[in-house]
């Protein structure tokens, strides 16, 4: 079965993915900014154990046995924080299956760090799958909650439902047409977040911004989806209405897309930041129905073994910077071709 991130969903000319995370501790065992190792090896072997009666074809992968460039690939494909792939403790551990649609991150920031993912505008289904997942876990070990705050997480902003749930958007129009900023404050307008596409602190590459629910204390799972599904419509309407507008002057908009695909398809040397710049334009003209020559599978395979460990993985073998800037036009011409 193909994985979830080159798969295409709903709304996937602008809505590239979607993630529900539940924050987890266990009982009696401190938070991990807390705990010591012998008590973070405990959580490990706990989840160790129950494993099989958890189900789902998850697979227990512990992050000291995995190399650098294959952690690296995971945090390129939004499965696992970079801090997580970084783990200086090396206490960290995941349980992930073969779709690598569910990856739950062992001693993260928390004890679990329940995640699920999907190609394009998925929100009400991932609740529902992180829902079963979580309630499944919840028989198998005991968690840390408060009567009146709920879910207890090392982060005070994630007490309650403990839920995270984000949404990753492609936004060149609203970019193209100045009027990015209208969007940043009609997102925290909403009381929600939007960032680079690593999350926190991070920066918006080739266009993409994640936009995620602030608040989890005192609103119920059901309440953060809706509010976050109709922020992500109004976003989705004026980056539209924003293409419409591009639109209008056509020869403009078809040069420079077709001037990114011609840069992209002949270049025999690219920097990943320059291949992302020109991907958000090729994904743009794609979109619009411009480019011909590509279709969806095809520009999110782009996406994602343009990114250095990924292409390390394609090619099959470790590549310095140079080498990686003179290889990744290959495998574009490549994906193009096939």
């Amino acid at each position: 079965m193909q994985n979830w991130y080159l798969q295409n969903g709903k709304d996937s000319d602008i809505v590239i993915s979607s993630r529900i995370r539940f924050a987890r501790n266990l009982e009696e065992v401190p938070f991990p900014t807390k705990y010591t190792k012998e008590q973070a090896k405990r959580i490990l072997e706990k989840v160790k154990e129950i494993v099989p009666s958890i189900g789902y074809g998850l697979k227990y992968i512990d992050l000291n046995n995995l190399d650098d460039i294959t952690k690296v690939s995971l945090v390129e494909k939004h499965i696992i924080s970079p801090e997580f792939a970084m783990d200086k403790k090396k206490n960290g551990a995941m349980l992930l299956n073969d779709e690598e649609n569910i990856c739950i991150m062992i001693n993260e920031e928390d004890h679990l760090h329940i995640q699920v993912f999907a190609s394009g505008l998925e929100l009400d289904n991932l609740k529902n799958l992180a829902i079963e997942l979580d309630e499944k876990l919840d028989k198998l070990v005991t968690y840390a909650t408060h009567e009146k705050y709920g879910y207890l997480t090392s982060c005070p902003t994630n007490v309650g439902t403990a839920m995270r749930a984000s949404v990753m958007v492609h936004l060149p129009a609203l970019t193209m047409t100045g009027n990015i900023g209208k969007i940043f404050n009609i997102v925290n307008g909403f009381g929600m977040n939007i960032r680079g596409i690593y999350g926190e602190g991070t920066q918006s590459q080739g266009d993409i911004y994640q936009i995620s629910n602030k608040q989890s204390l005192g609103i119920t799972e059901n309440d953060i989806i809706k509010n976050l599904n109709i922020i992500i419509e109004k976003v989705m309407e004026q980056e539209r209405m924003a293409r419409k507008y591009l639109a209008k002057n056509s020869t403009d908009l078809e040069d420079r897309v077709y001037r990114a695909y011609g840069t992209l398809a002949y270049a025999t040397k690219l920097s990943s930041d320059e291949c992302k710049k020109l991907l958000s334009l090729v994904k743009l003209g794609t979109d619009l129905g411009i480019i011909k020559e590509l279709n969806d599978t095809k520009v999110s395979k782009l996406y994602l073994y343009n990114q250095p460990a990924n292409l390390q993985k394609y090619v099959g073998k470790p590549l310095d910077g140079c080498e990686r800037e003179i290889k990744r036009p290959e495998v574009i011409k490549e994906i193009i071709q096939s």
